[in-house]
């Protein structure tokens, strides 16, 4: 018997900046209605005064809003609809938590055969032979699986492209909605992983879908791994582009892929090179959190961390956590600082010796720059913190022990800096790495940490932990 457990994948996360809250619409509501029966199993009420009362609707519309780590109210907000309109994954029982399986369904094998049987005219044979390996030794590197290719015959792992209606009951929806979709172990058509020819694959670039990325995540259903909620996960449901040639596979996906096969056994897998530690994705609630940056921006605030930032709209929201490349693929990750301009409307970002701008969420053309055109001198190869000071106009830069403070107006850097941090902040013994001014406040980050400082009187008054803007 076939084993028909399908798995829909990926999406292009849409960018959309923040917008004023407004009531749903009709065709809100109608496709609350069609998301919610077909992924979180709303159930139809029959009988002859069929009626469905606020009360169920708002118990799965809090379901979704917690798997996708939104603020739960249990109503059709903005961000909430935001979700829905994206395209994702087909599977109905979406299960909370972290990793998660077909109810542990799994080869009997480690060794198993994957075939390509066509290709996408987007790229050349080569390229889709290369991206569909790697994508395999992905789960190969940290698994006791082994994947062979055959070139005849019917493999565990059956890979083909195809649009609209392409055989398997499941038709694919045009561009820019369901990129491709696998099936759970099994015989049959288990394992087997179809994509969407209608949509735009790449070997490297940002543009467009990269096929590796797309392939790695579908290979995680062919084995056995249902989707996670874990938003650095590779088996989050929305598609997030990520450099592949720096791609390491999560700890998630790791725990997941053990859990159904045990470890990489090899001896010595990657001969020469260490075996890297698997990025984790950064807890809000973590009171040892260290942040790589903080920022505003138009009212939201911003906080930096490896790959991620969240978005915080207000101290009582719940924060948005999101990759930097699903936003802006040209910053890299583990920025060293951040901060917005209220003069030039700009968040600047800074990188070693680089710095990038943005306006709004847009990036702004011209940048990447040299930390030479804010004014700071050639000696200076980073900056760990940067904050800008709406009263006096200047843009303080963190630099080791010392600060140097930039006239926004005057485009240059002020006489008789750099001085001591302790010098402008009494009591500030340790490195600054994150700095943010709110209503008055100033907040100096170290470590994981922050001391509050009154703007008026430079005296400081608290010491918090550094997720105090973060509520979790």
């Amino acid at each position: 018997m076939k084993t028909f457990n399908l798995c829909l994948l990926l999406s292009l996360a849409i960018v959309v900046y923040s917008m004023p809250v407004s009531p749903p619409t009709a065709g809100d509501e109608a496709l609350a209605e069609s998301y919610l029966r077909r992924f979180f199993n709303l159930t139809e009420e029959t009988g002859p005064t069929v009626r469905r009362g606020p009360s169920q609707r708002s118990k799965k519309v809090s379901e979704m809003q917690r798997f996708f780590g939104l603020q739960v109210t249990g109503s059709l907000d903005t961000e909430t609809v935001k979700i829905m309109k994206k395209p994702r994954c087909g599977v109905p029982d979406v299960q909370l938590g972290r990793f998660a399986t077909f109810d542990n369904l799994k080869w009997q094998t480690n060794k198993l055969t994957y075939r390509i049987e066509n290709y996408t005219p987007d790229m050349s044979k080569a390229e889709v032979d290369n991206s569909l390996e790697r994508a395999l030794q992905v789960w190969a590197k940290v698994s006791s699986l082994r994947f062979t290719r055959i070139y005849s015959g019917t493999a565990d792992i059956m890979i083909s492209f195809g649009a609209r209606d392409h055989g398997d009951f499941y038709p694919f929806d045009g561009t820019n909605g369901i990129l491709a979709h696998a099936f759970a172990p099994g015989t049959g058509i288990g394992g087997d992983a179809h994509f969407d020819d209608d949509e735009d694959f790449t070997f490297t670039s940002s543009n467009g879908y990269n096929l590796f990325l797309v392939a790695a995540h579908e290979f995680g259903h062919s084995l056995g791994l249902s989707h996670s909620n874990d938003r650095g996960a590779l088996m989050y449901p929305i598609y997030s582009y990520t450099e592949p040639s720096t791609f390491s596979l999560p700890r998630d996906d790791v725990n997941g892929i053990q859990f159904l096969y045990g470890p990489n056994r090899d001896e010595n897998p990657n001969p020469g090179k260490p075996d890297p530690t698997p990025p984790s994705t950064p807890d809000a609630c973590d009171s040892t959190l260290v942040l790589d940056a903080v920022a505003t921006l138009r009212g939201e605030k911003m906080f930096f961390k490896g790959r991620f930032f969240w978005r915080s709209i207000s101290q009582n929201s719940q924060p948005e956590l999101n990759l930097i490349k699903s936003y802006w693929p040209e910053i890299p990750d583990n920025v060293d600082a951040a901060y917005e301009s209220l003069l030039s409307d700009y968040v600047f970002i800074f990188k070693g010796q680089k710095v990038w701008a943005l306006n709004g969420y847009d990036l702004v053309p011209g940048y990447p720059k040299n930390l030479k055109s804010m004014g700071l001198p050639g000696t200076v190869k980073k900056v760990d913190a940067a904050m800008f000071d709406e009263d006096s106009s200047k843009t303080l830069f963190f630099v080791d022990e010392n600060y140097y403070s930039y006239d926004e107006e005057k485009k240059r850097m002020d006489r008789g800096f750099p001085k001591r941090v302790d010098a402008g902040f009494p009591g500030m013994t340790s490195k600054v790495t994150a700095a943010l001014q709110v209503q008055g406040f100033n907040y100096l980050f170290s470590g994981s940490v922050m001391f509050e400082y009154s703007v008026q009187s430079k005296r400081q008054l608290r010491v918090l932990g550094n997720n105090y803007f973060l509520p979790c």
